[in-house]
């Protein structure tokens, strides 16, 4: 199983700006990646309320590893960090540190919402240096674009939704579409729990089999928390499934 994280985030994006205010300090968030019965690895999100120069900030952590049969012949240890003004919603600093069988990379990026710029640094390779790139007015990383997602209100994420947005990929640049399709009940193992079901527009080719191949459902409520996370992948499907979570600001509401 390859780039853990970036399949968890490909299924979350934003648009506009706003305040984060329904992420509790010490959220986390587990997920259970498997191939049909075949639990390939899995991936955690934490939070912690924090300052970044000077502003308040949520420091978000993102961990993903293989584990099992599939770590023994491909293993995956991967790092994403992200400090996103709470104030605002964007992303100031970002790291991506990934270590993928012999694949290995390793960037940060500084974000200037003023100018629309942004500073990476291949830390990986520092003789690369670093660089200074054309951004777009509230570009976001791959783990602010989840928060801020999950910040909207009932009231703006709801059936009908659809959504632009631009997000910051390793080091590239990404235009995404999300569309929220509808509602349904969903079995967790935790019981069942009433979810928006929304479908973003991705880039088919190599990892996807199709342009919306991806689907996620994420409980209808004031959390907005990813259940669900379903690929059709080219080389079959991937789900990610919640496993665990603690210190959810709002009470989740599962049937048995």
């Amino acid at each position: 199983m390859k780039k853990t994280l970036n399949i968890l985030a490909l299924f979350v994006f934003f648009l506009g700006f706003g305040q984060i205010d329904n992420i509790a300090d010490g959220e986390s968030i587990t997920f259970r990646i498997h191939y049909g019965i075949l639990t390939a690895g899995n991936a955690t999100l934490t939070t912690q309320k924090t300052t970044y120069k000077g502003a308040p900030h949520l420091y978000v952590k993102g961990t993903g590893q293989t584990s099992g049969a599939v770590k023994a012949f491909f293993k995956v240890d991967d790092l994403y960090e992200s400090f996103i003004n709470t104030e605002t919603g964007l992303p100031s600093f970002y790291v991506r540190n990934v270590k993928e069988g012999s694949y290995r990379q390793h960037f940060e990026t500084v974000f200037n919402h003023d100018n629309n710029t942004l500073i990476l640094t291949d830390k990986k390779t520092p003789a690369n240096g670093s660089k200074v790139i054309k951004s777009v007015k509230g570009v976001q990383d791959m783990l602010s674009c989840f928060y801020y997602l999950r910040s909207q209100s009932q009231t703006d994420l709801k059936v009908g939704t659809v959504i632009n947005m631009n997000v910051w990929i390793d080091d590239e640049m990404f235009p995404f579409r999300l569309r929220v399709v509808g509602t349904e009940n969903l079995k967790t193992k935790f019981g069942t729990i009433n979810c928006l079901k929304i479908i973003p527009s991705v880039i088919s080719g190599r990892v996807f089999k199709e342009k919306e191949g991806v689907t996620m459902w994420v409980s209808n409520d004031a959390n907005h928390v990813p259940m669900l996370l379903k690929a059709e992948l080219a080389v079959g499907a991937l789900k990610a499934s919640i496993d665990d979570y603690k210190n959810v600001k709002y009470p989740l509401k599962f049937t048995k």
